[in-house]
């Protein structure tokens, strides 16, 4: 699995794992349970993850519906 990229907001996060659905693309949300380690505030950033063979097609999914994200790390 390849990061597509992180955010804090949970609307971006419903919306680009929408989009990519609706692509046929499966896309996971890693570190949703660490709130329970920063209490909630929402602090940690959740990683969107997909396959490796759909980082191209979902990364394309995500610029042509206006979501501009840089990459994670490696």
């Amino acid at each position: 699995m390849e990061e597509l990229f992180r955010t804090n907001d949970p609307a971006l996060l419903s919306f680009a794992t929408a989009l990519l659905s609706g692509e046929d693309i499966e896309a996971h949300i890693f570190d949703v349970h660490m709130s329970v380690l920063e209490g909630s505030i929402g602090m940690l950033p959740r990683r969107v993850m997909v396959l490796s063979e759909d980082v191209v097609a979902a990364k394309r999914i995500l610029r042509d519906n206006g979501i501009d994200f840089e990459p994670g790390p490696g």
